[in-house]
């Protein structure tokens, strides 16, 4: 039976402890021997993340149990926190990062009553020592990482280098035994890639003021015999130029993936001359964003192919023959892969989803073309006909610009809407600004259309997936660009008659908070929006008021704070919020570095007294996005409360939040 009840109203059994649970995704995929390894997140467990292995058999077990945390603050947003080898006699060694005090430790699961020995020292200096992309090297005594040292205690007072750490434990209370192996003239480096004879290695840095996507170089070196790096230089990138991601092929070649056709595609480096050839011309992306050292999205096979995560937009895995130029994809459900892809022999492994399953980690047999679940497989812990049915979009921005955006319109087998009523929407900026958002099966999205809000997921200039023009789109205009798509698609789902125009809301957290608070103070649109740890002041930030990768992000995004300084004040909420007009929910976790409370309570203290209804919640111990499962939970019952209090709707079960003006 279907019953007619008002959008919002709708009873659904995706409650937000459901939606919660579901946070994050397996990470950072490798094999060790014949076992397949992954990060694997446990919001209900405070948030922590876990290795779990899978063994031969096909039974998972968690290598580490709680409390132990296998995450680094490399970046402050991460990077890879672990590594393993196997060896014939012992079992495997695993090295990794403990979150809660950023030391690197090193344990041998499989050894009775063995437990996780610290191999790296704490330092009082500011942020401390991070360590993150470790490459064990046991014949060396040795595990290769990128290191992270504070030298002060201002955000900027770091240095970053490849170090060599002993497998030993003698660097765990002396910071002195810890080998340096690259130099510190680049601000930035990733973790090593080792040749296949050892005799060189490869890695990527860049330095202020690019960020990775739009700058970086791709180093090679001589490895010496005793492990040091000789005569490092520059084969590949630039200042106008990103390489994403490099690798060794079996057969001692160079893969690096590079946009400098506009898109990320994969080239073979001559490591000596530089000399580069395209080995897939196509106007789609073979990589992404470099937020974190350790994404991979090819991984060569034996014997030349090359598996790959690739498209326009969504990303598939396939094979690339590097001799033709062809690429094959993996037969099967899974329409997104994520930025973690391992091979042993002739598997390729990664993690996939689709709108219909959360991701899990997958494995396809290149010979065979045969894909099939290995780990963390999918369960549909209530019925999948409760799931949204998202739609694929294009709108019409200002100047005809194309923009790309997911619908995902209310949707329930037990209630359908009012003939005389319009669903409300929430239109949803993501953060990054560089990222995308992928069409993927979304608890937190399903916990809304199941009740009858639609959600609009806007992939703005400025996103990744449509190639480097489009990801330029932004440049020097983040506030302006962002905020009119959204817009954009707002007034285009209000004039077809999809969403009720009186009834819209913006939703976006960290950089997408940006957006959502700029929408609000920019434009008469919306009703209400909900912002979540957010940048509110461009001043503050470029001053030393975040961490130091994105320091100088604003210099692209924005434009020099010494050549447009007026720029800087006038496109922030914080100078502007006399122009909000609509409810808001501000949402902020207390121990964020990234984007921190201070910004959030001046902006408070701006609007105070104003009249505009508005909550403010912080979560002690969360960072910059909210990990733990309790969080989550409020943070969805409180946003649920607001678009009920604003578009006039009652949300059975669901605890009131409390407005003040």
């Amino acid at each position: 039976m279907v019953s007619t009840a008002p959008y919002g109203a709708w009873q659904s059994p995706i409650h937000a402890e459901l939606a919660a649970s579901h946070g994050g995704r397996p990470d950072f995929v490798a094999t060790v021997g014949d076992e397949v390894w992954w990060v694997a997140p446990r919001p209900v467990e405070a948030g922590r993340f876990t290795l779990v292995r899978r063994r031969a058999d096909g039974t998972e077990a968690s290598v580490l149990a709680a409390p132990w945390n296998v995450r680094n603050r490399l970046f402050e947003y991460g990077g890879c926190p672990w590594a393993a080898t196997a060896r014939e006699a012992g079992g495997p060694l695993v090295v990794f990062t403990h979150f809660t005090d950023q030391r690197l430790y090193a344990y041998e699961p499989d050894a009775p009553g063995a437990v996780p020995r610290p191999l790296t020292p704490l330092s009082p200096v500011g942020g401390g020592l991070r360590w993150a992309d470790p490459l064990p090297r046991p014949e060396l005594g040795e595990v290769w990482c990128v290191l992270e040292e504070f030298t002060g205690e201002g955000p900027g007072d770091v240095r970053r280098t490849i170090v060599a750490v002993p497998l030993d434990g003698s660097a765990a209370a002396d910071r002195r035994a810890v080998r340096e192996l690259s130099d510190d003239r680049h601000r930035f480096v990733t973790g090593p890639r080792l040749s296949p004879d050892g005799r060189q290695v490869a890695w990527i840095a860049w330095d202020h003021p690019r960020m990775p996507w739009e700058g970086t170089e791709l180093k090679v070196a001589q490895v010496t015999e005793d492990g040091r790096f000789a005569r490092a230089r520059t084969v590949m990138g630039g200042p106008e130029e990103s390489v994403a991601q490099v690798e060794w092929a079996p057969d001692g070649s160079l893969i690096a993936a590079s946009d400098r056709t506009g898109w990320w595609n994969l080239h073979r480096v001559d490591p000596v001359t530089g000399r580069a050839v395209n080995l897939c011309p196509r106007e789609e992306e073979f990589a992404g964003p470099l937020w974190v050292p350790g994404l991979r999205w090819f991984a060569p096979l034996p014997g030349g192919p090359i598996a790959v995560v690739h498209g326009r937009g969504a990303a598939v895995l396939g094979v690339l023959d590097p001799e033709t130029g062809e690429v094959v994809d993996a037969a099967g459900p899974w329409t997104e892969w994520a930025a973690t892809l391992t091979v042993s022999g002739t598997r390729a492994i990664g993690v996939a989803a689709s709108p219909r399953s959360a991701y899990e980690v997958v494995e396809l047999d290149v010979r065979s073309g045969r894909a099939r679940v290995i780990g963390a497989p999918h369960t549909d812990r209530v019925d999948p006909a409760y799931y949204p049915e998202p739609q694929i979009r294009v709108f019409t921005g200002p100047d005809g610009r194309e923009i790309h955006a997911h619908l995902y319109p209310p949707h329930s087998p037990d209630h359908t809407g009012p003939s005389d009523e319009l669903p409300p929407y929430v239109v949803w900026a993501h953060g990054g600004p560089t990222v995308r958002m992928p069409l993927v099966l979304d608890l937190e999205i399903a916990y809304f259309t199941s009740r009858g809000i639609g959600v609009a997921e806007v992939n703005y200039g400025g996103s990744t997936g449509y190639g480097r023009a489009y990801r330029e789109r932004l440049r020097e205009r983040w506030g302006t660009v962002d905020v009119e798509d959204c817009a954009a698609v707002a007034e285009a789902l209000a004039e077809e008659g999809t969403a009720d125009r009186a009834r819209l809301a913006i939703r976006g957290g960290s950089a997408g908070g940006w957006t959502a608070a700029s929408s609000l103070v920019a434009t008469g649109l919306y009703a209400c929006g909900t912002i979540l740890y957010p940048v509110l002041d461009l001043l503050t930030w470029a001053k030393g008021g975040t961490h130091d990768f994105e320091s100088r992000y604003l210099d692209s995004l924005v434009g020099p704070l010494d050549e447009v300084p007026d720029r800087y004040r006038d496109r922030s909420p914080l100078y502007r919020a006399d122009r909000v007009s609509a409810a808001f929910l501000l949402l902020q976790g207390l121990a964020d570095p990234i984007c921190p409370p201070e910004q959030s309570e001046r902006f408070l203290e701006a609007v105070a007294g104003r009249g505009v209804p508005h909550a403010y919640l912080t979560f002690e111990g969360e960072g910059h996005g909210f990990r733990r499962a309790e969080t989550r939970v409020r943070v969805l019952h409180a946003e649920l409360s607001l678009y009920a209090q604003t578009f006039g709707f009652t949300a059975p079960g669901t605890p009131v939040l409390e407005l003040v003006k």
